[in-house]
């Protein structure tokens, strides 16, 4: 009974904080709103580059938890994720525009 409770806790202690699924499927719906703010000719500025930062943090984190640096590697994911979060934002934000500034109502006072 202790042997199993003492491999239970190194085993959950050597898990990786990196989730490479969570991940890859928010950058992809990043990609698919940046595709589509892309048509719609409102594509935000730095909204590319956020998610290019976000690979390269993705890439930081992989490499410190291959060291065994989980404490970077964990630093490295959360920057990973919250740049996803804040280009697909972006991406779904500047659609919004697209679609508010189609048809501008004109107020005259």
């Amino acid at each position: 009974m202790i042997l199993a409770s003492a491999l239970t806790v190194a085993l959950a202690g050597c898990a990786s904080a990196i989730n490479d699924d969570e991940y890859n499927n928010l950058v992809s719906q990043a990609e698919n709103e940046i595709k589509l703010a892309s048509k719609t000719g409102f594509l935000w500025l730095h909204t590319e580059k956020i998610l290019m930062d976000s690979r390269a943090a993705k890439a930081a984190a992989d490499k410190a938890d291959m060291e065994g640096n989980s404490g970077v590697a964990e630093l490295e994911f959360k920057k990973a994720m919250s740049d996803a979060k804040m280009a697909l934002t972006e991406a779904r934000l500047a659609q919004q525009q697209a679609k508010d500034n189609t048809n501008p109502e004109t107020i005259f006072k």
